[in-house]
């Protein structure tokens, strides 16, 4: 799992960096450079994990001019690598179909959860009684009130049938901070 310093940098992000400043010529630059640092990063595996996929974003946006990238072409590219990554049993983040979550509060003080992806053709599916969702839970199709008992929202992504990204459990403590400040988005 990303450590908290990292949560936020999504791969559409880290995609969507653009190397060369305004006003500057691109013959100028002479190259790019992306760090890791690793006091929030325990050992080799973890190392890989925090590294990929998000070193292709990055590679990309240095090595192409801004108006050839295009993030939906991206993608399944990067997934070609995750099934290489998978035959040579490397660790990697699969962060990139985890739910982004954004919390407000309705006109009646209710917490309401809007959920979305950063690609497309994925389908999310919910509990907020603390079981485990799979394919045969509510998919999200709304935003959500969030139940008064409720304590966590647990959530997957399916693409075809199949689990992608990770259980995510989000606490609705989390979600009721969020939803204070006026709609805040994140994990």
């Amino acid at each position: 799992m990303e450590p908290p310093v990292y949560a936020t940098l999504r791969l559409k992000t880290a995609y969507e960096f653009e190397p060369v400043p305004d006003g500057v010529d691109p013959k100028l630059i002479k190259g790019g450079q992306a760090n890791l640092w690793t006091e929030q990063v325990y050992n080799m595996r973890h190392e890989g994990y925090m590294v990929w996929p998000r070193a292709f974003a990055i590679a990309e946006a240095v090595w192409s001019p801004k108006e050839k990238r295009n993030w939906n072409s991206f993608v399944p590219r990067v997934e070609k690598q995750f099934e290489r990554f998978d035959i040579a049993e490397k660790k990697y983040a699969t962060s990139v179909y985890d739910p982004i979550f954004k919390a407000t509060k309705n006109a009646n003080n209710e917490v309401v959860v809007e959920m979305g992806t950063e690609i497309e053709g994925l389908d999310i599916y919910y509990s907020f009684d603390n079981s485990f969702p799979d394919k045969f839970y509510p998919r999200y199709k709304e935003p959500l009130i969030v139940p008064k008992d409720a304590s966590n929202l647990r959530v997957i992504t399916y693409r075809n049938g199949k689990p992608l990204g990770r259980m995510v459990t989000m606490p609705v403590t989390e979600l009721k901070k969020r939803a204070e400040r006026k709609g805040s988005s994140g994990n």
